[in-house]
């Protein structure tokens, strides 16, 4: 009821979810149920593959909900992510035990190589799921809700606000390279062998990895989507295109851009915890700010604020840059990359789904109205005179 409610009048939404679901159910059957020797069959190799797109769609989609729709412009989404998936490595490190290479029951076998006598107190309660699960989107949460009121209370707005979230992740990344924080660092964390319970590189658990990210994008496409088709959307909104108006009549904006940008880094912190168990690492390269430079870039191809845009654009450079840095260009790559985005922003401003919509509304055919006469076009009733 509540879904039918909030995609009924976007077309584009019904397929998007219908696509996302739809692959959560026949990827997984083409990878378990068809004889590798079928050209139908999925090979594991491009399970993951798809398992990081829709883990990178998913990011897309948590710093569209901030930036298309409030205006936020975060170049630290990145940091968001890596702590979801470091909440996530930490789970995972606990479940070797003694079957990693120095065979000690609990400390991990980086501590142990660097002569770490006990386990710090902040890896305590990762041997438990649920409290990795919960550790998933409370610290990327916390985070952002800390960040998020000061910044905000101090009416931090622009490319300054840009700066210090670029700053952020920075110093996160700083942090994390320090071996003496017991996150491993430059290495980072690898060698997973469970998960739930379950072989981690099991084909069933793979797929059930993969049907598990798919789930989590179409639910973070409806929580956004709940939020922006609500009055708080709306305010939002307003807040993007005349944050001083909005803060006159008497909105507290502060704490509607902290909210949403929690939301937002909790949605990037769950796909941090999906990316690492297909991906089998997780290190302090995820803090680097270019990652999060190229999330902006997904984004603004896909088509700023339009959620399922920012899902498209994320594939859609992803699986470009997978093609062209495996060959005589990948050097160039980072020059295609910007190009690309210089492109996007000269040629396509509203991205590709925006320039998409745009050009439906423009020539698709006029509505009939009750009498069966022919309607106008939404874009053309006429304008206010001013």
């Amino acid at each position: 009821m509540i879904t039918h409610a909030l995609i009924s009048n976007d077309k584009t939404g019904k397929w998007f979810l219908a696509i996302v679901l739809g692959m959560a159910v026949i990827v997984p059957l083409l990878h378990l149920a068809v004889p590798p020797t079928s050209l139908f069959h999925i090979s594991t190799s491009t399970m993951a593959l798809l398992g990081k797109y829709v883990c990178f769609a998913l990011l897309a989609l948590s710093l569209d909900l901030v930036w298309g729709y409030c205006g936020i412009l975060s170049l630290g989404h990145g940091a968001f992510f890596a702590l979801g998936g470091y909440a996530m490595g930490m789970y995972l490190m606990r479940q070797i035990g003694t079957r990693g290479v120095y065979a000690h029951p609990i400390l991990p076998d980086f501590m142990v190589f660097l002569n770490w006598k006990e386990l710090p107190w902040y890896w305590y309660g990762f041997e438990n799921a649920w409290f990795a699960f919960l550790m998933v989107m409370a610290v990327p949460g916390l985070l952002a809700f800390v960040f998020g009121w000061f910044a905000f209370r101090s009416r931090v707005t622009g490319v300054y606000l840009s700066i210090i979230t670029q700053a952020m992740t920075f110093a996160l990344m700083l942090a994390f390279f320090r071996n003496d924080m017991g996150f491993g660092g430059n290495n980072g964390m690898t060698d997973f062998k469970d998960i739930l319970g379950f072989p981690i590189q099991a084909t069933t658990t793979r797929a059930a990895l993969f049907a598990a990210s798919a789930v989590a994008l179409a639910l973070g496409y409806l929580v956004a989507k709940a939020i922006v088709s609500s009055r708080l959307g709306k305010i939002l909104v307003s807040i993007r295109d005349a944050e001083s108006r909005t803060r006159f009549i008497g909105y507290r904006v502060e704490h509607y851009k902290t909210f949403v940008f929690t939301v937002s880094a909790i949605m990037a912190g769950i796909a941090g915890a999906l990316y690492v168990p297909q991906v089998g690492i997780i290190n302090p390269s995820e803090f680097t700010p270019g990652n999060s430079i190229e999330v902006v870039i997904w984004v603004a191809v896909g088509g700023r604020g339009t959620l399922t845009g920012a899902a498209l654009g994320a594939v859609i450079v992803n699986f470009a840059k997978t093609t062209f840095t495996t060959g005589f260009l990948a050097p160039y790559w980072p020059f295609l990359l910007g190009g690309l985005f210089v492109l996007t922003t000269i040629w396509l401003p509203k991205g590709i789904l925006g320039t998409a919509n745009e050009l439906w509304e423009r020539w698709r055919p006029p509505a009939q109205t009750s009498d069966g006469n022919p309607g106008t076009k939404p874009d053309s009733a006429a304008q206010p005179a001013e």
